[in-house]
């Protein structure tokens, strides 16, 4: 819409001056009209915002390169013409089963430029931490835990977060696995018969409390130094 009105609004401009000087500026002042609202203007705020259109910014997208960076003035000036192209002159047709077969959803102007477009405002859902089973904590306290893989430790997490959905079959067998992954990063081991997911959720527990005191530590150890100074 606002781009319709614009293209009015400059072609009346342009035109209402040209045709005061002749038939042969008007068709001059139509070509102009054509380039500054459907090209120079989108390329012009895609790179100072780096990629946000006014459509954009109202649905929360931007738009970068394929390495996740920030577009430029050539990434915008070549989405803005071949937009003109898929977008105005074949009514969004080509963009639309070009982003519907695109694993990322790029229209054709995405694969000339090297984008794809990305949202921004994203809310985020973190799942409740676990808590530290009663009966195991004075084990927790006392026990020598080692640093989990990020991919163990995020495992664990996800398996966490979905215990409940799961079969109790399921819940048990995938507990067991991860429970034997993580009794290599544990010692001493747990009680006899601690249940795999008690066991997973008493590392979890105890070492968000280690990390949180570190944290803490570190951040008093700042502020004395700062202090001093």
């Amino acid at each position: 819409m606002v781009t319709l009105v614009l293209l009015v609004v400059v072609f009346v401009v342009l035109g209402v001056a040209a045709l005061q000087s002749g038939e042969a500026l008007f068709h001059v002042a139509t070509v102009a009209t054509l380039i500054t609202v459907f090209i120079a203007i989108p390329t012009t705020v895609e790179t100072l915002t780096r990629g946000r259109s006014l459509g954009k910014w109202a649905c929360g997208l931007r738009a970068v390169r394929d390495d996740a960076g920030p577009v430029s003035f050539q990434h915008a000036f070549v989405r803005a013409l071949v937009g003109f192209v898929e977008i105005y002159a074949f009514t969004g047709t080509p963009a639309f089963f070009s982003a519907l077969l695109s694993a990322k959803g790029k229209r054709l102007g995405d694969h000339a430029a090297g984008t794809y477009v990305v949202r921004e405002r994203v809310r985020l859902r973190l799942a409740p931490a676990a808590l530290m089973p009663p009966h195991l904590q004075a084990w927790a306290q006392n026990a020598d835990l080692a640093t989990l893989p990020t991919g163990l430790a995020l495992a664990i997490r996800q398996y966490l977060g979905r215990a409940a959905t799961l079969d109790s079959r399921t819940r048990h067998d995938l507990g067991s696995r991860l429970a034997a992954d993580v009794s290599a990063y544990v010692a001493p081991p747990p009680p006899p018969g601690t249940h795999p997911q008690d066991l997973l959720a008493a590392v979890m527990a105890a070492r968000r409390e280690r990390d949180m005191a570190r944290l803490e530590r570190e951040a008093a150890m700042r502020r004395r130094l700062v202090g001093e100074r």
